[in-house]
């Protein structure tokens, strides 16, 4: 199996998550996402149809170093 596309990393000290997505051999940094809505914003920004769907898809989205969908400081 491939990694996931999509790298929602750890929680950061202050809060929010760095979001990557992997794509022509690279990973890009889209961003610190603070909320699914930040995510979303980032994730249409990149041509994603309908990231809403996805974001609970482990073959598109990877959440890393804690629970989906929560944003608050380490």
């Amino acid at each position: 199996m491939t990694r996931a596309p999509i790298v929602v990393h750890r929680p950061s000290m202050s809060g929010g998550r760095r979001v990557t997505v992997h794509s022509h051999g690279r990973d890009e940094i889209l961003g610190t996402a603070y909320s699914d809505h930040d995510l979303v914003v980032f994730l249409e920004g990149t041509g994603f149809a309908d990231p809403d769907a996805i974001l609970d898809d482990p073959q598109w989205v990877e959440w890393r170093g804690g629970p989906a969908h929560e944003f608050s400081a380490a």
